[in-house]
């Protein structure tokens, strides 16, 4: 974006930096290294995953777009920032269950790498203090967190966005098990895609080995976190 100036910070989180502009309605995005697991606990930093997760959630919104689905995405800057719209995030994490893994196996009691019968859409109450605490449609909107009309749209953009992923990575040999994404709000309340796609927010595993090319590397301490980051930007950007 022509003129485009970076401001003061207006917030920071585990992942990323937020910066206003002298263009309004637009924000801008600074991806770090930092890692963090198990709402914050486990603290660490991944070299490189925010120029790879800065690049990849780009390309993927991108995809996403022509597909119907609306996202925050403006422009990227350079390697690690990127123009966003900005939004009031919904708070609802979105969660996205193809396959058995992590939480889910352990709760329902569910052995990892079992294929579910049809994908999982669930929420979680994004809030920190309360460890994220999963909840229903009947939560969210008795807590006043979304509207029917919002929570229903975001299952049809989310539906799609699933779709659309699993295609995309399996197409590169990347089992798409599950991922997390956000809404958020403009400021006359239309509902868009937000926040990032990408290894940080995804299950990704080989097609052939099931070698895991996530954070769960980082979490598990598997080891070999940062060569995993690379090679889903490899096998994405063929170099």
């Amino acid at each position: 974006m022509k003129n485009l100036e970076k401001l003061e910070q207006l917030y920071e989180g585990k992942a990323k930096k937020v910066y206003s502009t002298n263009v309004e309605g637009v924000v801008i995005v600074d991806y770090k290294d930092d890692a963090t697991a198990f709402n914050g606990e486990k603290k660490g930093t991944i070299l490189g995953k925010g120029v790879i997760n800065n690049k990849m959630s780009n390309y993927i919104m991108k995809q996403l777009e022509e597909t119907g689905v609306p996202t925050h995405l403006v422009e990227e800057l350079s390697d690690r920032e990127t123009a966003v719209k900005k939004v009031s995030i919904v708070p609802l994490e979105v969660i996205v269950r193809n396959v058995a893994a992590g939480s889910f196996s352990k709760r329902m009691g569910v052995e990892e790498g079992k294929e579910l019968l049809r994908p999982i859409i669930e929420f979680s109450y994004k809030c920190d203090e309360l460890n994220d605490p999963f909840i229903n449609d009947d939560y969210a909107l008795a807590l006043g967190l979304a509207t029917e009309e919002e929570i229903e749209t975001i299952k049809s953009y989310t539906r799609k966005v699933n779709e659309t992923l699993k295609a995309f990575f399996l197409n590169i040999g990347i089992k798409l098990i599950d991922f997390k994404i956000e809404f958020g709000r403009l400021a006359d309340g239309t509902i868009i895609l937000a926040d990032e796609i990408s290894p940080d927010t995804c299950r990704l595993w080989d097609v052939n080995t099931n070698e895991k090319l996530d954070k769960d590397r980082f979490r598990r301490d598997l080891g070999g976190t940062e060569e995993a980051y690379q090679e889903v930007m490899r096998r994405i950007f063929g170099k």
